[in-house]
């Protein structure tokens, strides 16, 4: 193949994955602009990010299958032309329930974008430049989430959260004509077959949970037959999977792959990291607008710095893999990744934006010295046959963790400001002395409507900022509790070895 051809394919493709991958973090500092626009509530306005994320989720593993049965190109060609269609549906959406449901359908469409983009940028390049792609590959992946912030606080600032969908639109384009013109078809096998029913089991079950954590705290959980007939809906396919997965000859996931150790521990491992960081990731916003009242594009210039930290420890931790124990490499990460949730537990609202700056750094490079080894552990002892599934079923489990933790942490903070906001109100009564001090009195005065409702407005603050506070908390549990799985993996010379050299 021609340099320039090849450069005219990387150059579209790279631009595609940066789009796709941009989508995950642009639409974040936007959140609370949606939800004025929308009317919704906090944990409803979170479907925009866990819609996104579910659908990618489950159109993540047949990527393959499409890509065999249909041709490289062909699937490309249509993922670029519907996720531009979405990003134009979602800009234009009226309501709550059509911008959940364009993002569902930006999912589905960007989710083979990565990986197919990844064996093109690998087939089409010698030997000697694989290296070199894939480099720019995971650039570009590395650098969509610091930018995603600081382009969508611009946009929605100076236009408004449309634009954030909007700026898809010519980016999709010329990927499009880049790819109809230069990418070359690939061979088509008719004959390959993808096993229906364990993804169509796995896809409900997926489904079905995620409506159910993000519906829980709506519907007061367990006491309403919807959350109930989801739950039901969930254990069921789930169950179904698994059987399947265990009895057919050609299983959607194989559970041979879960005899590896290093494979189960890793997937465990980014199950947990993608709980944590995702979740991180959708308190900020609101936390730094509503409560903080920083204008939107400090917020989205607040949070890049976070991006940096990862970037620059994914850089340290590619020359360290080989040269350290690869465990020390992961405790390292979990702990600086515990540190900064503990830290962010104990913020109030005189806290400074060079404090929470370095704070997000730090994050960043606890969240780099995990990534980094944690996918090269995940494939390291893995038959080379066998990657391409493994390398599905670690994603997989990467966004469901991603896709549960945003819910997770977004049911249990409006929980809490309702049970805190009762908790501060059952002690401030007329009777208190210092509610009657003149100083106080006269902003909040107990005996009149507008003391009363500027006493609210604090309360409520105070129970927010509390809320914050106990979800950093449960983040950073989550985190240090995966510290066990260290124990896990195989001892540090054989492990070292493996990954220098991975199964042939």
């Amino acid at each position: 193949m021609e340099s320039r051809t090849r450069q005219a394919i990387t150059a579209c493709l790279i631009l595609a994955t940066l789009m796709q991958a941009l989508d995950t973090t642009i639409a974040n500092v936007a959140l609370p602009y949606m939800q004025g626009s929308v009317s919704a509530s906090q944990d409803e306005i979170a479907w925009v990010l866990t819609s996104y994320l579910v659908t990618s989720a489950i159109m993540t593993p047949p990527s393959g299958f499409l890509a065999t049965r249909f041709g490289i190109k062909r699937v490309l060609l249509v993922c670029f032309a519907g996720f531009t269609v979405a990003s134009m549906l979602c800009g234009a959406a009226q309501s709550l329930t059509q911008i959940v449901l364009f993002r569902c359908l930006q999912g589905a469409f960007g989710a083979p974008i990565g990986p197919l983009t990844q064996t093109v940028l690998f087939n089409i390049n010698p030997p000697e430049r694989q290296g070199r792609a894939m480099s720019m590959f995971s650039m570009a992946i590395m650098v969509a989430p610091v930018l995603g912030p600081v382009v969508g606080g611009w946009l929605t600032s100076d236009y408004s959260w449309r634009s954030v969908f909007y700026i898809n639109v010519p980016l999709g384009v010329l990927a499009f004509i880049g790819a109809l013109i230069f990418l070359p078809d690939t061979k088509v096998d008719s004959r390959f077959k993808l096993d229906w029913f364990g993804f169509s089991t796995l896809s409900i079950a997926v489904g079905a949970l995620q409506m159910l954590l993000d519906r829980g705290s709506e519907k007061d959980w367990f006491s309403s037959p919807e959350i109930i007939f989801e739950a039901v809906l969930a254990g069921l396919t789930f169950y179904l999977f698994l059987v399947h997965a265990f009895t057919a000859s050609r299983p959607f996931i194989r559970p041979g792959l879960f005899k590896d150790r290093n494979f189960t521990a890793a997937t465990l491992f980014i199950t947990s990291l993608g709980i944590t960081s995702f979740a991180a990731l959708s308190l900020q916003p609101p936390f730094l607008q509503e409560l903080l009242n920083e204008p939107i594009v400090t917020a989205g210039l607040i949070m890049g710095p976070r991006g940096v930290g990862t970037i620059v420890s994914m850089l340290v931790a590619g020359r360290l893999i080989g040269r350290v124990d690869i465990r020390l490499i992961l405790f390292t990460g979990l702990v600086t990744m515990g540190w900064a949730f503990y830290a962010m537990s104990r913020w109030n609202l005189d806290v400074s934006n060079t404090t929470i700056m370095i704070v997000g750094v730090v994050q960043g490079v606890g969240q780099g010295l995990l990534m980094v080894p944690l996918s090269t552990l995940s494939l390291s002892t893995i038959a080379p046959q066998d990657r391409a599934e493994a390398s599905g079923a670690y994603n997989l489990a990467r966004t469901i963790g991603s896709s549960a933790g945003v819910s997770i942490v977004n049911s249990l903070f409006t929980h809490n400001v309702q049970v805190n906001h009762a908790n501060i109100a059952s002690v401030v009564t007329p009777f208190d002395r210092q509610l009657n001090a003149t100083h106080v009195s006269a902003f909040w005065s107990p005996f009149t409507a507008g003391g009363r409702a500027a006493l609210d407005s604090v309360i409520n603050q105070q129970a927010q900022l509390i809320s914050y506070n106990d979800d950093y908390k449960i983040l950073m549990l989550a985190t240090l509790v995966t510290l066990p799985l260290l124990l896990i993996l195989r001892k540090s010379k054989k492990l070292d070895a493996e990954v220098k050299a991975p199964a042939q």
